[in-house]
């Protein structure tokens, strides 16, 4: 087998350009001494760069070309060629329950979700470095104020420290893409509590940079009359909605403030 062709419905877009190669693989640096997993491997041009770091390494496949290619040139990797949709599996048994780093060139028709299943397994992923669509890179580093501050950017940045690392062009690969690139590196914080109900959070996130243009009061006020409904009841939410805060949009909120807000508003529909 000489190469693979990649599939559009896979999102695959090959790396073909070595230096690039090896300054993503190179990102894991930052978090020594820990297992790697790779996520999307292809025909292994990161590969062959994270095996000559003397770590142990795991790489998951879907493409069962990818994954015959793999076989055929990483024979060292026999036993640790995972055939397997990332999105599937129980990471916590990746490694038998041990840390690891996770890294890829991720398929960009999935890397949103690639890193909400990180978040799920938080515990066990230190470190996450790879390379996304720029686009999606600058929202999860965005801060308050921005126009790509959102929902990924706030559930990102509760638990991890992310670095906006370096960009990439699309003639490096094949075929080249129809944006721009970027390579990012999360590293977890010290956060073990962030002090609200992180499902009232998630809910009140979403709902409101769901009508991003909205005021928050009109978004809440949806929300609260669907928390009440929940509880089998009716309840008047203005004066609570009539706080001044409550002009503001969600982008000008941190995420300081949306803890706060999240508290506030479990304490409103007790």
């Amino acid at each position: 087998m000489r190469s693979v062709r990649p599939k559009k419905f896979l999102g695959q877009h090959f790396l073909t350009h070595l230096p690039t190669a090896q300054a993503i693989a190179n990102t894991v640096d930052a978090c020594p001494d820990l297992p790697i997993l790779e996520v999307g491997p292809g025909m292994g041009v990161m590969t062959q760069f994270l095996a000559k770091k003397g770590r142990e390494l795991k790489v998951v496949e879907l493409d069962f070309e990818s994954v015959a290619y793999l076989r055929e040139h990483f024979r060292q990797l026999e036993d640790c060629i995972i055939e397997d949709d990332f999105l599937k599996m129980h990471l916590n048994r990746t490694f038998e329950g041990r840390p690891f780093v996770l890294t890829g060139n991720y398929p960009y028709n999935i890397s949103s979700q690639i890193f909400f299943k990180m978040l799920e397994y938080r515990d066990y992923i230190p470190c996450c470095t790879g390379m996304i669509q720029k686009e999606v890179a600058e929202r999860m580093a965005a801060g308050p104020g921005s126009k790509t501050y959102g929902i990924l950017s706030i559930f990102v940045q509760l638990w991890y420290d992310v670095e906006y690392l370096f960009t990439v062009e699309p003639g490096v690969f094949n075929p080249p893409p129809k944006v721009r690139s970027a390579v990012i590196r999360l590293t977890r914080n010290q956060q073990t509590d962030i002090g609200c109900d992180e499902q009232l959070l998630r809910r009140i996130v979403k709902t409101t940079f769901n009508q991003r243009r909205k005021m928050l009061r009109g978004t809440l006020k949806t929300l609260l009359a669907a928390c009440d409904a929940e509880k089998g009841r009716q309840r008047d939410h203005a004066a609570f909605l009539a706080q001044p805060f409550f002009t503001k949009r969600p982008e000008q909120l941190s995420i300081s403030d949306f803890v706060d807000l999240t508290n506030q508003v479990e304490k409103e529909v007790e």
